[in-house]
């Protein structure tokens, strides 16, 4: 019989799970070290842990055949620019009086700062009040009435309330038989959208009604249906994010639109070029409307697990999720990471706000800011910081997009399709690039930054989607 002898190595490699103090005592030591980052599903609360049991187990083949089906709608839909219209136009059932604003519905009494502010002036340039002081008043007492502008398929940046009169972009993504809106950008300065309320501020929604409006137009008389995600794809590649820069994307619009825009002249065409020149976020929410379009579209497939609603109104935070109206809340996060304007700081900082998050689910925004210089300063000028959020959306997207690509990732698509499964498997929430508005004085913009958004909401939806299927897949005798 032969003795056997146990012989042990020089040297072990070791594989780490969950915590990463372990890995980092032997990497000290010398010793090879892979460390999976692995952590307890969603933080290993029972009921959580249990929902997604089911929606990854007896719901899953239900789940994946209908986000398949999401992602094709949000990666194959062509959102065109079409035309411009009103909100009275888009909007015909909105009662008399009523403003659209951004996020979930909120009272005048509940909104934050800047969007009150936003409120009056949008109510003053309507003529429903004769000074900033009266619609105030208006406002507080109900007389002017208020409704969330994602329920009627129009998204609205940062603290934006719009009235009857107010014009819109019209959004046709034909494929889906889907139309969105968005308003007219109002550029930067002396603006409502970035809660001021002025008088210069009521003359710019004014101007962008009477002036801008009609211009573009007659521009698209000309030139027909814009392609809208096209020149934001293009605009990915020279290092838009298209949510906190949209210069690249802004450039290539006035370049598509400076032909028809000569040939109109006049001097509402030469007020409306001067306009344009000096307004570098004036393709955001042409974006943001190419983005509603296809999410509207990706909302009609009941039972995915995929959110096709994510928006801000400075208070709370909402989600919603295909199949189902019901909004889901949290309250609306503080912007961290953030670069502000001298003598500008957290605490002279609102909370995030508008509707543009919708950009986040369409591919662009977080999503896209791997390859994007501006969003990498916010985050101190490290590119690989940047990487980080897009990693950070790839880690609780469903897929990639086909449509925006990004060189420096050796043109890996960016991450598409929120999966609200992942997000509370991992505890781990979009992020968002957003700009940032000063608290309570009404002078505008302050910074710009990264706003985390909050698990609850995305927990809360999980649960819902969870009955809903349940529910659905029931044993007709265990309902009755």
């Amino acid at each position: 019989m032969t003795e056997s002898h146990l012989t042990l190595p020089d040297r072990v490699g070791v594989v780490n799970v969950g915590l990463s103090l372990f890995a980092d005592a032997i990497r000290e030591q010398g010793a090879p070290v892979i460390s999976v980052d692995w952590r307890v599903p969603a933080g290993g609360q029972p009921d959580a842990v249990a929902a997604l049991g089911r929606l990854y187990g007896v719901h899953a083949e239900r789940i994946e055949a209908a986000n398949a089906e999401v992602l094709r709608r949000l990666d194959t839909g062509t959102p065109l620019l079409t035309g411009v219209a009103t909100v009275a136009r888009a909007v015909p059932g909105l009662g008399d009086r009523t403003l659209l604003h951004c996020g979930p519905a909120i009272g005048y009494a509940d909104a934050p700062d800047p969007l009150r502010r936003s409120m009056r002036a949008a109510a003053v340039a309507e003529g429903w009040a004769d000074t900033l002081e009266q619609a105030g008043t208006r406002l507080a007492r109900g007389q002017i009435g208020l409704a969330p502008a994602n329920e009627h398929r129009v998204v609205v940046p940062m603290a934006t309330a719009l009235g009857a009169s107010a014009p819109l972009y019209v959004v046709e993504n034909q494929a889906g038989g889907s139309t969105a809106y968005a308003p007219v950008s109002q550029g930067p300065g002396e603006v409502a959208w970035f809660g001021v309320a002025s008088e210069a501020s009521v003359a710019r929604l004014v101007f962008l009604r009477d002036v801008a409006a009609p211009v573009i137009g007659r521009i698209l008389e000309r030139t027909g249906p814009l392609d809208v995600l096209s020149l934001a794809a293009q605009a990915v590649a020279m290092g838009d994010d298209v949510h906190v820069r949209t210069q690249a994307a802004t450039n290539l619009l006035i370049r598509s639109w400076l032909p028809a825009l000569t040939e109109l002249g006049g001097q509402d065409g030469v007020a409306f070029a001067r306009f344009l020149s000096g307004n570098h976020l004036f393709f955001l929410t042409l974006a943001m409307a190419g983005a509603r379009s296809l999410t509207e579209w990706a909302a009609q497939v009941d039972g995915a697990s995929i959110v096709t609603t994510m928006a801000r109104n400075g208070t709370t935070f909402g989600i919603r999720l295909p199949g189902s109206d019901r909004w889901f809340t949290a309250e609306a996060p503080e912007v961290g990471h953030a670069l502000y304007y001298p003598g500008q700081g957290p605490q002279t900082s609102a909370r995030d706000i508008g509707d543009s998050a919708v950009l986040e689910l369409a591919g662009l925004g977080a999503a896209a800011a791997a390859g994007s210089p501006a969003v990498a300063q916010l985050l101190g000028g490290d590119l690989r910081e940047a990487a980080g959020l897009t990693g950070r959306l790839a880690a609780v997207c469903a897929g990639r997009s086909s449509r925006f690509k990004i060189p420096v990732l050796d043109n890996a698509g960016s991450p598409l399709g929120v999966d609200v499964r992942k997000v509370v498997e991992l505890g781990l929430t979009p992020a968002v690039t957003t700009g940032i508005l000063h608290l309570s004085a009404g002078t505008g913009q302050v910074g710009a930054g990264v706003a985390e958004a909050p698990l609850s909401c995305f927990a809360a939806a999980l649960t819902d989607l969870d009955h809903r299927l349940s529910a659905a897949s029931a044993p007709k005798a265990a309902l009755e």
